[in-house]
């Protein structure tokens, strides 16, 4: 008779102990992940708010809104143009046209020294948040009133959610934070009343 060689029962479950583990390891890795790019989401929204009030505590005048804006930078920066002073931001969110208020938020905040980048650059660029989307600023109807907001755009269904849930009421189309359709899985660009 040969000698048949295997694994023992306890050299099995050493192996699947190390398996469970490594797996065990992974997910919590995963999970952290997920959570710094949340609260890097989280932080980059309230440094926005917090950029618009201090650019008004400064100037009188909403960024991008700013009637003066030209007075103060014009000659320093050629793409500086005044926005109408109506207290709201106005354009698309997404648009590259230097003529609209969306845009100019940004040159007029990067020309204060409020948020990093250059107001000279010839189209702006809009920084991206954690989920690959980028960020932008116009106003909208929310509820019965018109308001500025953060546009938040490309993110993960989920991650809108539950935005919403802790910030607001969890309702996709009422309240402060809204989204472009409901969670049920996707992406949604996210409007975050100023």
């Amino acid at each position: 008779m040969q000698e048949r060689k295997g694994f023992t029962l306890v050299e099995l479950a050493i192996v699947l102990v190390v398996i469970g583990l490594i797996l065990g390891a992974v997910m919590t890795g995963q999970r952290l992940i997920q959570n710094a790019k949340y609260k890097r989401l989280v932080n980059d929204i309230n440094g926005f708010v917090a950029a618009v009030y201090t650019y008004y505590d400064r100037y009188k005048a909403l960024p991008g809104d700013d009637p003066k804006a030209v007075d103060r930078w014009g000659s320093t920066y050629s793409n500086i143009q005044n926005g109408d002073g109506d207290g709201l931001i106005e354009g698309s969110p997404t648009s590259t046209n230097n003529a609209y208020e969306s845009v100019q938020i940004w040159r007029h905040l990067r020309a204060a020294g409020i948020v990093p980048g250059s107001p000279n650059e010839s189209a702006v660029t809009r920084p991206s948040n954690p989920y690959g989307g980028r960020y932008g600023f116009s106003n909208r109807s929310f509820g019965t009133a018109t308001y500025n907001y953060i546009f938040i755009d490309n993110l993960p269904s989920e991650v809108a959610q539950r935005l919403d849930e802790e910030f607001d009421d969890g309702v996709y189309n009422t309240g402060s934070i809204q989204a472009s359709a409901d969670y049920t899985g996707g992406y949604r660009d996210v409007y975050y009343r100023l």
